[in-house]
């Protein structure tokens, strides 16, 4: 019998439209077949208090992950979501990036090498994500 397999879905949080494409993501990922871990959602609200907690909380996401989703849009990838796929990576997780933005950062990189070569996959598109997983889970 197999499980359920788990998706980490990451990328900023600090307004409401990066929390409502995150959602977004997590709701296809979730209906592609996942479990998933939404860091603003299955965390506490931040205080100066309980920011090691939800840290370790983050960690232990990415630990029972089979697959990390990563929304990578904007100029500059967030730093968190860096450190998230670096994490990821180190852990030999499944890494799927998600840049919808049209805007190039480098002529032949979409995002930074260091993260574009850490990823199994980068998509452009929710139809290509949605493709993405199927293919994993295919695989699995």
């Amino acid at each position: 019998m197999t499980t359920t397999p788990r998706a980490y879905v990451a990328g900023p949080l600090f307004d409401e439209g990066e929390r409502w494409w995150i959602e977004q993501v997590d709701q296809l990922v979730a209906d592609a077949g996942f479990i998933t871990f939404l860091p603003h959602r299955d965390n506490p609200p931040k205080d100066e208090f309980n920011v090691r907690a939800i840290f370790e909380n983050d960690k232990r996401g990415i630990d029972e992950a089979d697959v990390v989703v990563a929304n990578l849009n904007g100029v500059l990838t967030d730093d968190g979501t860096a450190w998230e796929l670096g994490y990821a990576y180190a852990k030999d997780k499944y890494i799927i990036g998600l840049h919808t933005d049209w805007r190039m950062r480098f002529p032949h990189e979409v995002v930074n090498l260091m993260m574009e070569c850490s990823m199994d996959r980068l998509v452009r598109n929710l139809d290509d994500l949605r493709a993405a997983l199927a293919e994993w889970l295919a695989t699995r």
